[in-house]
């Protein structure tokens, strides 16, 4: 029976009358390193908030190890249990990289010396320099140690990449992809940047309008779907109805984009019987599925 990390049912949140969330329906296995995809404002801030009991769902349940964020009797337990890294890498000013390592420490009774000190050669942060002295990136560098060296079972990341160069995003993404093979970690990590995602993540889901639209193992999606070019060399024909299994169609010139979930052989035949048609078929990228699925209509 697969255990979860994360569960979220019929989550709803709504701010001054604009609806964030929507019934959102999430599930993050164990193990698993989930990626977690939207627009700005579909509602993944919004959802991590209410995750690390930073916020309250006005509806439905999100629970992390079986407990609801917001349960005074457990909640230093279950944070003892993850770690966060925001958006904004803010973290206090007034201390050295060494001394806010060294204030962070007490607090977790896991702490890993030895990861610690891996992160700190690995992500060459100074000991001595002070935070503010820090560009983005080596502050998300040192949010990463601080998560990672208390032993949490659960990294919740939000653009952890934020503010690096190419070279340390692949090493950040090396170190995070052997987490859960090497430490037993789950990483739940919200980004822009779906290469990134695609590299590392085998779980996905992609929310819009505060509502899940696309979900489950990030292989069996891209297997799932495929894209279908129709190029026609007298315009396209109007008023075409597509066979079953074209979800998204559009149209760029003379050329017609499907991506299809089912029924390729039986879209590419009708759009091959269509007089003067080039019919190619290709299998998709994240980027395509992310883009097909929440592109302005």
């Amino acid at each position: 029976m697969t255990k979860f990390a994360i569960e979220v049912v019929g989550l709803r949140k709504s701010f001054k009358g604009h609806e964030a969330l929507s019934g959102l329906n999430l599930t993050v296995p164990q193990g698993s390193i989930f990626g977690f995809l939207g627009r700005n404002g579909a509602g993944k801030t919004t959802t991590i908030r209410i995750l690390m009991g930073l916020a309250k769902a006005d509806q439905g349940s999100a629970r992390i190890f079986g407990t609801a964020p917001g349960d005074v009797n457990r909640s230093a337990e279950i944070r003892r249990r993850i770690g966060f890294v925001t958006e904004d890498k803010e973290l206090y000013p007034y201390m050295t990289v060494a001394e806010i390592i060294r204030f962070t420490r007490p607090f977790f009774p896991k702490w890993r010396d030895d990861l610690e000190r891996r992160y700190l050669r690995i992500f060459d942060l100074p000991p001595n320099k002070k935070i503010p002295n820090l560009s983005k990136g080596m502050r998300s560098k040192l949010m990463l140690l601080l998560a990672i060296s208390r032993g949490a079972e659960l990294l919740v990341l939000d653009e952890p990449t934020d503010g690096l160069d190419p070279a340390a995003v692949e090493e950040v993404l090396r170190e995070l992809s052997a987490l859960p093979a090497s430490e037993g970690t789950t990483i739940f990590f919200s980004s822009h940047q779906l290469s990134e995602v695609e590299q590392i993540a085998d779980q996905i889901t992609i929310i819009d309008k505060g509502c899940a639209i696309v979900s489950g193992a990030l292989e069996d999606l891209k297997g799932q779907y495929q894209q279908i070019r129709v190029v026609f060399a007298d315009g396209v024909h109007d008023n075409i109805r597509w066979v079953d299994g074209a979800e998204h169609i559009r149209q760029e010139g003379r050329m017609v984009s499907i991506l299809a979930s089912q029924n390729v052989e039986g879209i590419m035949e009708q759009a091959r019987s269509l007089p003067g048609t080039t019919v190619e078929r290709h299998p998709v990228t994240l980027k395509e599925v992310f883009l097909e699925h929440t592109r302005a209509k």
